[in-house]
């Protein structure tokens, strides 16, 4: 008997990748990895004003890549055995579409215009529009932010769009609506040609957009009117249906099915972000935190039984949003790995830029810079005066986003060096993520441990122990390497009927966990003072926060 097989793609910041799993027992046949072409040339961002936008032609040549490079690593036959696609996307990652549904920089007049693209999650020129969002919430007896933690981000949705429409007349007169990126990929795959047919996922709608069940919808019309008029009769064209990832979008399209090699009857599936993805792909358990670390960290948890309160400070409280059933609650850094990449460029720019070292060189000691010193930073024992940092490199985003907010490095004197300076950060991001933790503790959700997932945790035990001993609390790391597009190609195998629901898939298709790190209780309590530290810091920068627009 022929096993049914799936195919998981998870579009990353940078890249995109595909696998193809045997949805009987997880395992994996094949994967591929494709960078966005004109992303990595940094065309249409601007990191000065924190402008980052992807064409939408970068996500269909990889998806197409990916998919078809998947199926030439197997044998033909296999392509007739595959019965479901399902995405998972950075979020939120809107696009101005018309009525069509199709992305406005994909038609000749807006080709080259970066406010017709994809805003991608970490794009912050919103952070006015989102500081408007939170202010004019408060004047309403409803209150519309109490499901996204009651603060609005510069990174999320509504945010995003009322930029776009006030600093470019041209996408304002041409958007019919706009469309989250885990939204459009299945709607495209499926033929999509009328954007009012579109089914939109609870988990884009209810974490970034203000959709809830208690509202029948999102905040009404009266709502974004007021707060401007470009926003009127926009919440109307999202309609107030969402739908859960384990549900059907549609069939590939004939012309997705001759573009890939596939049938089409292969079903694909609902879209989500790639964290709520992940989470389930690295076999999340209810009170278990869910870090998928990389340049960020998103951070999920999930509960059995709908919750009697909304938690402040985090980044979405939403019914179905991970699992069917079940209620997902988000939280995450807006720097990580990525704070760590900015300290290994300013060490690199004086080799790159005034020695004339060959490249190959260059690239070999940039490689495993970081690798080297976090063997470095390893042999040094933790002191409560070594320098201290505070992560938010890239703002903050749990708890209470604010992107306004700056990072620091504290007591440096004459001894410090670039290794205590390198702790520091990494301590910093390890702070963060306790932050996190305590957000849900304190306010009446418990954490049982922490599941991990992406590069980091498989790379660095450095990081991994550290973050142990400051959460003092066990960390278990996820085998898999692509948690992410094996959650995707879960929920694919549930939209195809492999599985009644996404508790079976993941009992059947989970790869387990590869190392557990507890914490070292000789240096728990010296983190903890540190850590105390940490916050005093924070909260003198936060309330001292100066003016910078």
């Amino acid at each position: 008997m022929n096993n049914p097989y799936v195919i998981g793609v998870d579009f990353g910041s940078d890249s995109v990748r595909a696998i193809l799993v045997d949805a009987t027992n997880g395992q994996e046949l094949a994967s591929r990895v494709s960078y966005y072409p004109r992303w990595k040339k940094g065309l249409y961002c601007n990191p000065g004003t924190n402008q980052f936008r992807q064409h939408p032609l970068d996500y269909l040549e990889t998806i197409e890549e990916v998919i078809k490079g998947c199926l030439s690593d197997v044998e033909a036959q296999t392509a007739n055995l595959v019965v479901g696609i399902s995405v998972d996307t950075t979020g939120s990652t809107p696009v101005a579409v018309n009525r069509e549904g199709k992305p406005l920089a994909m038609t000749p007049e807006f080709a080259e215009n970066p406010n017709a693209m994809f805003v991608l999650w970490k794009d912050h020129t919103s952070i006015k529009e989102a500081s408007e969002i939170n202010q004019h919430a408060t004047k309403y007896k409803t209150d519309y932010l109490k499901y996204v933690g009651g603060v609005y981000s510069s990174e999320w949705f509504w945010a995003k769009m009322l930029h776009i429409l006030r600093v470019d007349e041209k996408v304002q007169r041409a958007a019919y609506t706009w469309v989250e990126h885990c939204d459009w990929i299945p709607f495209e795959l499926t033929g999509g040609k009328d954007v009012t047919q579109l089914k939109r996922g609870v988990c884009a709608a209810g974490h970034k957009g203000l959709w809830a069940e208690e509202f029948n919808g999102y905040p009404p019309n009266e709502f974004f009117t007021a707060l401007d008029p470009l926003l009127k009769d926009q919440v109307q064209r999202l309609g107030t249906q969402t739908y859960t990832s384990d549900q059907v979008v549609g069939n590939l399209s004939s012309e997705w099915a001759e573009k890939l090699g596939l049938s089409t009857n292969v079903v694909v599936g609902v879209g989500a972000f790639d964290c709520h993805m992940g989470a389930v792909g690295g076999e999340i358990e209810p009170y278990y935190l869910s870090k998928i670390v990389g340049t960020s960290t998103c951070d999920i948890l999930v509960t059995p039984e709908k919750l009697d309160f909304t938690l402040k400070g985090i980044c979405g409280q939403v019914n179905g949003s991970v699992i069917p059933n079940m209620v997902g609650l988000e939280a995450g850094q807006s720097a990580f790995g990525d704070a760590y990449a900015w300290f290994k460029n300013i060490l690199m720019w004086p080799l790159q830029h005034i020695y004339e070292l060959e490249e190959s060189m260059l690239q070999g000691i940039e490689s495993t810079l970081l690798l080297k010193l976090s063997e470095k930073a390893n042999e040094i024992v933790p002191d409560v005066k070594h320098p201290l940092a505070v992560d938010w490199l890239n703002g903050r985003r749990t708890p209470f986003a604010n992107q306004n907010l700056k990072a620091s490095i504290l007591d440096l004197n004459l001894a410090s060096d670039t290794i205590s300076l390198f702790r520091a950060i990494v301590e910093s991001t390890c702070f963060g993520a306790r932050k996190i933790a305590e957000c849900f503790v304190e306010q009446g959700v418990p954490v049982k441990g922490i599941i991990a997932m992406g590069g980091i945790p498989k790379k660095s035990p450095f990081i991994m122990q550290m973050m142990a001993d400051i959460l003092n609390m066990p960390i278990k790391v996820h085998k898999s390497d692509q948690t992410c597009a094996l959650g995707a190609a879960m929920f694919a195998a549930v939209a195809a009927n492999v599985y009644s629901n996404v508790g079976e898939a993941m009992a059947k298709m989970g790869h387990g966990f590869e190392q557990t790190y507890y914490p070292n209780s000789e240096v728990v309590g010296i983190y903890q003072k540190r850590y105390e530290r940490y916050i005093a810091a924070g909260d003198v920068l936060e309330n001292n926060l100066y003016d910078v627009q």
